[in-house]
């Protein structure tokens, strides 16, 4: 009986896209070089520009998702492909190709579920304006709120096990998707890692379709919204504080004028002192409750991410 060896993994290279006609061709084709075994699929969101042409043309397999945003052509995407390892990555010719193989490598080598690819810049003004700073406090904010590191949080440069894509429920509709991404590893404590690779500017003759401020915005209600959904005794419990400390505030001076004329002359205050201590008690008893039903979600989320066999076992199917 002949020993045809190890099985290898299945690798599929997901490249979301829209107005993407400049840069395609050519992310297609790095991709192919630089992971020869691997499947290229090109998703298009509506392109008008010949982007779904350009993306065949160069070899791609290619998809389509009708619904605007990247993510819902994510949440096509990952239900669509099937395959061992996922190579996620923008078609916009910014991120290095050649950094995939050492990123997968060290996904499978470290039976890791992410490994996210960290942006260094190769020149002046890669950035837009607003992009780097934005991206730091982004990172900052969720590394304070989930406790753990991160430090490139936005970046459309990532590799996953099958375990990950398989078990992410993908809510987002835009650009928010990244973070959802990175909150649900965070909070299934998944092991990731980051890489850095090399982050160049767009070619001439693209744009970038992300709107610094709008999109930022999103962002952050997103990274509140999670917060709150995930961390449901931290968020009201800190809420519930606030407010108890706003009433003791105004409480003092009322205490002070009963303790010296024992008369409440100011009942207004006194009323909204009142009110402030019951939110806040109703506060704190939400989360508690809020706490115990999340606590449960997590442990499906988690009973479905085990549910998928490892690399591996799920590559020798």
């Amino acid at each position: 009986m002949s020993d045809s060896g190890p099985a290898l993994p299945r690798v599929a290279v997901l490249i979301p896209c829209y107005n993407e006609s400049v840069a395609i061709g050519r992310v297609v084709a790095d991709f192919r070089k630089a992971l020869p075994e691997s499947c290229v699929y090109v998703y298009d969101n509506n392109s008008t520009d010949g982007t779904a042409e350009a993306a065949r043309a160069a070899g791609a397999l290619l998809g389509r998702e009708t619904a605007q945003g990247k993510g819902h052509v994510v949440r096509r995407m990952f239900a669509d492909v099937d395959a061992d390892v996922y190579v996620l990555v923008d078609g916009d010719a910014t991120y290095e190709a050649a950094s995939a193989p050492g990123m997968v490598a060290r996904l499978l080598e470290g039976q890791l579920d992410m490994v996210v690819g960290c942006r260094a810049e190769t020149g002046q003004d890669v950035f837009r304006r607003g992009h780097r700073f934005g991206n730091a406090l982004l990172s900052l904010s969720v590394g304070f709120l989930f406790r753990q590191r991160v430090t490139d949080m936005l970046s459309g440069y990532r590799v996953f096990s099958r375990r990950f894509v398989k078990s992410f429920p993908v809510l987002s509709a835009g650009f928010e998707i990244e973070t959802e991404l990175t909150v649900h590893a965070l909070e299934l404590a998944m092991p990731v890692a980051e890489e850095g690779t090399p982050y160049r500017a767009r070619p001439a003759g693209s744009a970038s379709k992300l709107r610094t401020y709008a999109d930022g915005f999103k962002i952050l209600r997103l990274i509140l919204s999670l917060y709150r959904n995930e961390e449901p005794m931290a968020f009201f419990s800190a809420l519930s504080s606030l407010l108890v400390a706003l009433s003791l505030v105004l409480a003092v001076p009322l205490f002070r004028t009963y303790l010296a004329t024992g008369l409440v002359p100011r009942f207004p205050t006194a009323i909204l002192c009142t009110g402030f201590m019951v939110i806040a008690a109703l506060g704190y008893t939400c989360g508690l409750i809020l706490d115990t039903v999340t606590r449960g979600r997590k442990e499906v989320k988690k009973l479905a991410y085990l549910a998928v066999p490892p690399w591996p076992a799920g590559g020798n199917r």
